[in-house]
């Protein structure tokens, strides 16, 4: 497909939506980011997820000459994007860790002959030697750098991944290589980012009198609903009725940690159900597995920690549990946004203690050790 430089207009741009993904309209606000991006305008997005964000930086990218660089917090969901595009035979790629090497030295060979429009990359990756020394070169047009999943940047960029906290050096750094007069615009995207998170990702991005889009992360088909158990017994009995009067349904079923993840999943398998268990401490290869498994329908739902989910497009999730409540709001918003991504009804069921704890002492000590950790982490200063 043949994308010409000049269709830059929002009437061009919708003529190529319609092209590419089929859709009639943008839905809003899409069109209005379309076009401040379009214009070589800083931006910052929040938008329910679910809400076509993906789109509104794909289709600039895909309009205009040159590169658009995406940073991206996990592997599964920059596959999940990539593949999505190359279905539609368009220019885009990926680079990360895990993939093999000549696929590596084919993606790269397409960056030096600036043969790509999009190309997905963690902040480790774009910072790292081989690709910097590829995309700083004056040849290399580069029309933007997209964060997606920004509020990553908030909740890990201090300790977890700092390389996050030196993606405001990015611009600077790649117009000195640029020719004279050259702009790359930067855009940050999420579902979830409060007033405070909101001012951090726009200092650190040092973006220049952005243009906000802020939406309400709720989406009228999201049911939620919260339960109270007593005691470890009762939990297990709402979520394994909860999930027997819904056998043909896909979910997820969210824990806090790794081992509350496997120990569960040991539980519902006992029970008769095919699951597997999600977490960080998986070898990349276990997590794909797990994920093409759910995505494919193997797996009718997965029990999982927050390392699962951030992204992947499974339109058809019918119901997500929080078996154990979430401690940050941003956490379940993400979570829930796995649910009804269709646009049909989801039930986001949330389980949690009745507050004295009494019958169910482990649960609340639980609760307290997150809640003295996160206290711990928010009054570190700040590099």
């Amino acid at each position: 497909m043949n994308l010409q430089p000049e269709l830059t207009s929002l009437h061009r741009a919708r003529a190529a939506f319609q092209k590419i993904w089929g859709y009639e309209d943008f839905r809003p606000p899409q069109g209005e980011i379309v076009s401040s991006l379009l214009a070589g305008k800083d931006t910052l997005i929040i938008m329910p997820t679910g809400g076509g964000k993906s789109i509104c930086f794909q289709l600039p990218a895909l309009l205009q000459t040159g590169l658009t660089l995406v940073v991206s917090p996990l592997v599964a969901l920059m596959e999940n994007q990539v593949q999505e595009l190359r279905d539609r035979n368009l220019p885009a790629s990926l680079i990360h860790s895990q993939l093999p090497a000549q696929q590596r030295q084919q993606t790269m060979r397409s960056l030096q002959q600036n043969k790509l429009r999009l190309l997905y990359l963690s902040p480790e990756t774009l910072l790292s030697k081989p690709v910097w020394e590829i995309i700083s070169q004056p040849h290399i047009e580069i029309n933007g750098l997209i964060l997606d999943e920004a509020h990553c940047l908030v909740q890990w960029g201090d300790t977890f991944r700092p390389a996050y906290r030196r993606l405001g050096t990015v611009r600077s750094a790649l117009l000195k290589t640029k020719a004279p007069g050259s702009k790359i615009a930067i855009a940050a995207f999420t579902a979830t980012a409060n007033p405070e998170a909101q001012q951090t990702i726009q200092n650190v991005l040092q973006l220049q009198k952005p243009e906000s889009f802020l939406l309400s992360p709720y989406r009228s088909n999201l049911h939620l609903q919260v339960q109270t158990v007593w005691t470890p017994r009762g939990r297990r009995k709402q979520l394994l009725d909860f999930i027997k009067a819904r056998p043909k349904q896909v979910g997820l079923v969210y824990v806090r940690t790794r081992k509350d993840s496997e120990k569960l999943a040991n539980l519902l398998e006992v029970e008769g159900y095919k699951t597997a268990a999600y977490h960080a401490g998986l070898s990349p290869e276990e997590r794909r597995e797990i994920e093409k498994a759910w995505l494919n329908g193997d797996l009718k739902f997965v029990t999982c920690t927050s390392a699962f989910g951030m992204g992947i497009n499974k339109p058809d999730v019918r119901w997500v549990v929080h078996y154990q409540a979430p401690l940050l709001l941003s956490e379940y918003i993400q979570e829930i946004g796995r649910g009804g991504r269709d646009g049909k009804s989801a039930i986001a069921l949330t389980l949690i203690s009745e507050p004295t704890g009494l019958l169910y002492p482990e649960d609340k000590q639980r609760g307290q050790f997150f809640k003295i950790n996160y206290d711990r982490n928010i009054e570190k200063p700040s590099n």
